[in-house]
């Protein structure tokens, strides 16, 4: 799973019937400080994310594809599942440093 930000949506006329109803999402990776990285991403969207939410991708094909649509078995490698309110990461150990 990734943490990623919705840059924008991809429209296509004519998809896949397992993907109608279904939204394209480009996706920009974070790391857990909410900064940016050079790798983006297409993921079908299953939360009804939008633009500037910050999101939980699953990467799997089998977990994407059913939380995705419902069902397994379609080809999707990459499903946002949840928007992210915060991230709580534990302060440094200045000791583990040493």
């Amino acid at each position: 799973m990734i943490i990623a930000r919705v840059i924008g949506n991809v429209v296509a006329t004519q998809k896949n019937q397992r993907y109608e109803g279904g939204r394209i999402m480009l996706c920009r990776k974070l790391t857990p400080e909410y900064e940016d990285t050079d790798f983006t991403l297409l993921a079908l969207d299953g939360v009804d994310a939008g633009e500037g939410d910050i999101v939980l991708i699953a990467r799997e094909g089998f977990s994407a594809s059913t939380a995705a649509t419902g069902r397994p078995g379609a080809a999707i490698d990459s499903a946002i599942v949840g928007v992210i309110d915060y991230v709580d990461l534990l302060p440094e150990d200045a000791s583990a440093k040493s």
